[in-house]
């Protein structure tokens, strides 16, 4: 599945645009590595998301689930 729809789908971004946005921007990454909306996600994959005030580390299950493995809040 394809990151901005993933992203969408496990409700981190309300629209597909705005997880579009969101890596097109760089601020979906992974290893320090940036990934492209068209990032094909896999199972077990660690993915790093700033939002602004918040930034998550998440370990993806499956199309439909994800595991928070660390949350940061940023002042």
């Amino acid at each position: 599945m394809r990151l901005d729809k993933y992203l969408k789908n496990i409700k981190i971004a309300k629209r597909r645009i705005i997880a579009h946005d969101l890596c097109s921007n760089g601020k979906v990454t992974k290893n320090s590595y940036s990934l492209k909306p068209g990032y094909e996600v896999k199972p077990n994959d660690e993915i790093n998301i700033d939002l602004g005030k918040k930034e998550i580390l998440i370990k993806v299950i499956d199309e439909k689930s994800f595991e928070i493995i660390k949350e940061l809040n940023k002042i």
